[in-house]
């Protein structure tokens, strides 16, 4: 039945960009992943401008833009009304600057959705949102396809729960000393690979990957954090690490080095996974630390803004012939 299904889709995606000229069979693809914090907060006083040059000189074929809605005034942190927000329905428009004409959206339940963009046509598996009352996937998570010279490329979208408490806890306080949004984050994501990658017996010979603000560590940094082995910190990448065929690629590239993805917290909870297949078409990976991505703090010390985001992107090539 799912195979069924996404050779149908296979077949729509390549009738789609045959019309849309997309007949050029690409031998790389670059992906760019980022947490852009708030809807790219800081492009809001310039009309976006350095955040579209800044992706045009990088020039990916798909972007996946974590934290995509806009949601405060320009230079505050005061809410925006919803009527006057750019994004998430301006995302077509924006992409359109920086050479993509697809977009798409995750399942998401407030302000922190993800939002892929390509310059090939997306087609969304599940847009996943989890279920009540305990398997709720808070800001959502996102199932998708692109075809990329041919070959289906799986695209899994995350952003889990980020605080030490569990949401809807009545004692925060309690909630914190119990590890309540560590063990949180550990639902989230069995739900999502359950719901995702878990649904096909043979994904390990696929080409998948999944990405995004896990607000986790990785037992694979451990000897820069120095956990205690059984930390609920480490669970989520301890789940994925043992019950799923992905691979975390920065890590797997640089194993000797730590790459923190927070700029003003040295920590690394921005991960891109992939399958082995996939992963070994990579031909370069790294976080993209420039004077554009480093994170500045707000001058107005407005909650916990940074400029451009306070997450820095994470840039990958693979070799798709």
């Amino acid at each position: 039945m799912r195979t069924a299904r996404l050779t149908t889709i296979l077949a729509c995606a390549a009738i789609a960009a045959a019309l849309c000229s997309c007949d050029k069979k690409p031998a790389t693809m670059r992906l760019l992943y980022w947490n852009i914090q708030n809807g790219m907060w800081d492009g809001q006083n310039d009309n976006y401008d350095r955040f579209v040059e800044f992706v045009k000189e990088k020039d990916p074929d798909i972007c996946v833009w974590c934290e995509a809605q806009s949601i405060f005034l320009t230079d505050s942190d005061q809410a925006m009304p919803a009527e006057d927000r750019y994004l998430v329905d301006g995302w077509g428009e924006l992409a359109e600057r920086y050479g993509h004409k697809y977009w798409g959206i995750g399942g998401w339940r407030d302000n922190y959705p993800q939002v892929i963009t390509s310059k090939y046509p997306i087609t969304y598996i599940d847009k996943i949102v989890g279920e009540e009352p305990d398997s709720v996937v808070v800001h959502g998570a996102g199932y998708a396809v692109v075809e990329v010279n041919g070959k289906a490329v799986n695209i899994v979208t995350l952003h889990t729960w980020p605080m030490s408490y569990a949401p809807g806890a009545q004692d925060l306080e309690a909630s914190k000393a119990e590890n309540g949004g560590a063990k949180y984050r550990a639902k989230e994501i069995e739900y999502i690979c359950e719901h995702t990658i878990g649904t096909v017996p043979d994904a390990e010979n696929e080409l998948w990957m999944m990405m995004g603000d896990f607000n986790s560590r990785s037992r694979l940094d451990n000897d820069k954090y120095g956990l205690p082995e059984d930390d609920a910190r480490l669970l989520v990448h301890d789940y994925i690490l043992n019950n799923t065929p992905y691979i975390d690629v920065i890590k797997e590239k640089y194993p000797s080095e730590f790459k923190p993805s927070v700029g003003g917290k040295g920590s690394r909870i921005d991960f891109v996974y992939c399958t082995k297949p996939l992963y070994d078409r990579i031909t370069s990976a790294d976080i993209v630390w420039d004077d554009y991505t480093t994170p500045v703090r707000d001058p107005q010390e407005l909650s916990n803004f940074w400029r451009p985001s306070d997450h820095l992107p994470i840039m990958i090539d693979f070799d798709m012939r």
